[in-house]
């Protein structure tokens, strides 16, 4: 696979794949580690004098313009993160506009592409879009890993086209991720949650083949409730997937793979209520929904992230978003946190709202590494290649 090291891009016109989807609330980015992650593509290509254009996708406007998924208000952050005083701005595809632009830009300078999205082909993979836009570079990079696994045409179609070159930030996510699966000691601990057993299960059933234990919160544990005729009430769960959730549980049984599913919880008739019920599983009561980890589960966690040489982290066990039910998802980082260092435990963490977490909490400081991808991450951790990083591979031009 191309990359930056042992592929030289010199002068040349780059269509750069950045992933600039952002987490924003009300007008605010809440954190730039996206921005921060392609920095090192783009002061390479900078200092070799290539004229970079960036396309990025944000939110879903589904093929069409919408004002509010315009990544016109990512350019400040942009300029202050790769420390550049210029940034051109191009509003649509148009050939003209950007061989225009093209002629204006100086050797090392950067230009924004509005949100590819907007763009109906690509979700759609158009390849004769693709060759047509690919007729205006000389090369395409791709440092967006956390968009690799969409087999979508900024993705997976310029790659057909143009000689194709992975970016700094997917080979240093690849490189991680693989390290750290491929180098696994025990005992060991993973630590799954989120909303939706539905997108988990394959990474469970690989998980379980790979690690001692395995703890499963969020709203996707309460699936694994139900399987066991526990009554949640009220809670969010997929009837559907109560097989599934056997399944596991057998394999695990069968692996000798320990799983740690909520034996306390928290408790409350809407996501607002600030008044929680702490109860045990089979105390829930009636109209409630669980909406986190009790602290009984939560130290039973904590206890196994202690006696691990490795801790893998994906989804968090509650609803973080919202106080008090921030709680076992906090505690949780808290301990990695204090305790990775002094007892030599290698962490990884993935996933946008493990992020998030790990964000609110500032222990960052606790993890060997954190990718900033969520599906891509999620494939990666399944034992699946992303499409996106397929096709680097498979790029035959020079």
């Amino acid at each position: 696979m191309k990359n930056l090291d042992n592929y030289k891009i010199e002068n040349k016109k780059v269509l750069f794949r950045a992933d600039l989807n952002v987490p924003v609330v009300e007008g605010v980015i809440k954190n730039i580690s996206r921005i921060i992650a392609v920095k090192s593509s783009i002061k390479k290509l900078i200092s070799n004098k290539n004229k970079i254009f960036l396309i990025s996708h944000f939110g879903r406007p589904k093929g069409k313009f919408v004002d509010k998924f315009s990544l016109n208000f990512i350019i400040k952050s942009l300029k202050e993160v790769l420390e550049i005083d210029k940034l051109y701005f191009l509003k649509n595809l148009n050939k003209d506009n950007i061989n225009q632009t093209s002629n204006e830009m100086k050797s090392g300078e950067v230009c924004l592409i509005e949100n590819i999205r907007f763009q109906k082909e690509e979700e759609n993979i158009d390849l004769n879009f693709a060759k047509n836009l690919s007729s205006l570079f000389d090369v395409y990079v791709n440092d967006a890993f956390s968009a690799s696994h969409r087999n979508h045409t900024s993705i997976t179609g310029f790659a057909k086209f143009l000689p194709a070159v992975a970016g700094n930030n997917l080979v240093k996510e690849i490189n991680s991720i693989n390290f750290f699966l491929q180098n696994l000691k025990k005992p060991n601990i993973a630590i799954i949650g989120g909303s939706k057993i539905s997108t988990k299960i394959k990474l469970l059933n690989n998980l379980i083949e790979k690690f001692n234990t395995i703890a499963i919160g969020g709203a996707m544990a309460n699936t694994f409730l139900l399987a066991n005729k526990i009554n949640i009430s009220k809670s969010l769960v997929e009837e559907n997937l109560i097989i599934d959730a056997l399944n596991i549980q057998q394999k695990a049984k069968k692996l000798n793979c320990k799983l740690i599913l909520p034996v306390d919880v928290v408790c409350a008739n809407k996501i607002q209520d600030n008044n929680p019920v702490y109860c045990k599983i089979e105390e829930i009561p009636s109209g409630l929904k669980i909406l986190d980890l009790g602290e009984i589960t939560t130290k039973l966690i904590n206890e196994e992230i202690i006696k691990s040489r490795m801790v893998l982290w994906n989804g968090p066990v509650g609803a973080f978003e919202y106080k008090p039910y921030d709680k076992s998802t906090n505690e949780i980082a808290k301990t990695i946190k204090l305790n990775s260092k002094k007892l030599n435990i290698e962490t990884l963490a993935g996933g946008g709202d493990t992020v998030s977490a790990i964000h609110n909490t500032n222990t960052e400081s606790g993890f060997t590494y954190i990718s900033n991808s969520g599906g891509a991450f999620l494939e990666w951790l399944e034992g699946n290649e992303s499409p996106g990083v397929i096709a680097l591979k498979e790029n035959k031009f020079n």
